[in-house]
Formats: C-alpha cells, structure tokens, sequence
C-alpha cells in the first residue's frame, strides 16, 4: 500500500545491521524487521542518515531495501534514496517501489543554499524518479546544514503532488510545525503528514504542536508508540512522564558519532542484532561509555522495566 498524506503514528528509523567484519547480517536485518512488526510500529524507514546509506554499494543499497519490504508484511516501508546523483535515486526508488516499499525519502544535498536552489533541485528530483512515487521530504538542517523556512517547504509540498509527508527534524523546530498546520487552516497548503525525527528528543511536544507522529531511531521504538498514542488519548501527563524516564538515554544518543554506536549497543543487548558493529569509517564507544549506557538503562528500568536488560553478547539465532 503507498503511502499518503493520511499516513501516521510511528515509522522506526531503521539501522543496517553488519558483521563485526562489514558485511550485511541479513538475519539480523529479518529479526530487526520482525521486532518493530511486534511491537507495533506503522511502518520502518529503511537507509535513512543512520542506516550508513552512504557507506553502501548501490547493489546493497537495493538488497537491503528489498530484504525489509519483503520480510515487513503489513507495515509500510519507506527507502531512504538521497543520492549526489539523480540517476542511483531513480534507480533506487524505482526498485524499491517495484520490490513494494510504500514511498521513498529524500533529503537535500548539503550545496543548497538559496531558496531557488532548493525548490529547483526537489522539482528536479521529482522528475528523475517519476511523479507516481510517493515521497518525504525530509528536513533536517542540523545534519544537512539546508535550512529550509516554512514557506519554503510549502511551495516544494505545493509543486509536487506526490510529496505526501515531511520529516520535521529542524531544531528549534516547534515553531515550524505550527507555521505549518497554520498555512493547512487558511487553506494555502494541502493535505500532509508530519512525522517528526531528531531521535525523539522533542517528541513530547511536537505531538502537541500537530505532528502525526515519529519518525525517527530510538533503541526503545516501544517508547515512541506510546507517547505518540498517549498524546493522541489526551493523556498529557502519562505521556510526559513516561518520555522524561526515557529522556536521559535519548540524550545519550543524541551525541553526533556516538549515537548511533550507543543504539546499536542497546539493541544489541535486546537481542535484536547480532553485532554493533558499524562499517567503516565509523565511531567505537568505549568500555567507559558503555558502562554509562548501562547506568542510564537501570535508571529508566525504574519506571519502564522494558529496559531491564541483562548483558547479552550477542543475538541468538
């Protein structure tokens, strides 16, 4: 099923798991698939900024993307096709599509700079890809250094009527998803969905702003579904209360090039995946910092014993 702008609740941000030696795990790959399914999420995206796409051939690039389709069942995947290139992103997207991903994700090169330049090269990319591909801008100025304002992503989401979502990763971004459902009330931008990243970090209030969900990595996905699910009950303080047990090891994953190594440790002692490993380039955490990851989890297991975790050197199976 593709996607549209009615789309909502809780994409997991997906990380390509790997061998300690570099190679793709693709029973981790399955077993990563089948515990976001379990635990509820809406749907995966697949070699987003923290799934090392750029560290990928464009052979695996595509096996990768197609193993999670095919093993996701009734969520909806979305691949992460942003490319220097216009020709590996229609590549990409159309196998994705023809494989049965539910709609691409594409993110603006880091040379844009003038609002012209960045409507220019997303009507661009629409062109390359096909306008029967839906697909998420994704905005995320801190990584990407574009900045784009909300009037800005109005006219992308305008021109292109495949564009059926924005992932809000801006930061301070509270404000933009405002401006936004502002522009919907007076009528001067359709329909869209707007799921939110930045690990989580403002998801709280971002769901109180207008946002239909998350979209983003977090070693508890569980975590994200239920303070989505909470706030969409009107139950404000159960799900501020939950997020604020939660908030420290958040944070803890926020650290740019240790967060991700600090994600994949934790669902590395879930069970999920085999390794934490990362390709190379790539960032170690220290014995001293997986000490604090393991603190900050005995502290959330006070209030959430989903994060009671025993050590665990590697997955099963």
């Amino acid at each position: 099923m593709k996607l549209t702008p009615k789309a909502a609740g809780t994409f997991a941000i997906a990380p390509t798991p790997f061998h300690d030696d570099g190679r793709i795990d693709d029973k981790s790959i399955d077993r990563l698939t089948d515990f976001y399914a379990e635990v509820g999420c809406d749907g995966v995206t697949v070699l987003g900024i923290l799934g090392e796409a750029p560290k990928l051939e464009a052979a695996e690039a595509e096996a990768v993307a197609t193993r999670f389709v095919k093993r996701a069942k009734n969520m909806q995947i979305i691949v992460g096709v942003s490319s220097p290139g216009f020709a590996a992103m229609r590549s990409l997207a159309q196998k994705s599509m023809d494989a049965g991903a539910a709609g691409v994700m594409i993110a603006p090169p880091p040379t844009l700079r003038t609002d012209d330049q960045i409507t220019t090269y997303f009507k661009q990319a629409v062109e390359a890809i096909g306008d029967d591909i839906p697909w998420v801008l994704q905005d995320y100025p801190l990584t990407l250094t574009v900045v784009m304002t909300p009037a800005v992503i109005r006219k992308i989401i305008m021109d292109s009527k495949s564009c059926v979502m924005l992932k809000h990763e801006d930061w301070p971004g509270l404000e933009k998803i405002t401006a936004l459902r502002g522009f919907q009330k007076d009528g001067s931008l359709r329909e869209l969905s707007i799921l939110t990243g930045n690990g989580g970090t403002f998801l709280d209030f971002e769901m109180e702003r207008g946002a239909d969900g998350a979209m983003t990595g977090y070693a508890f996905p569980e975590l994200l579904i239920d303070v989505v699910n909470l706030q969409k009950k009107g139950e404000r303080d159960k799900a501020h209360d939950l997020f604020d047990a939660h908030l420290p090891l958040i944070r803890y994953e926020q650290q740019p090039g240790v967060g991700l190594a600090a994600r994949k440790y934790v669902l590395q002692k879930r069970g999920i995946i085999a390794s934490m490993a990362q390709r190379k380039p790539a960032s170690a955490i220290s014995a001293t910092a997986r000490a604090e990851i393991d603190y900050l989890l005995s502290r959330v297991a006070r209030f959430d014993k989903r994060a009671n975790l025993q050590p665990q050197s590697s997955a099963a199976g």
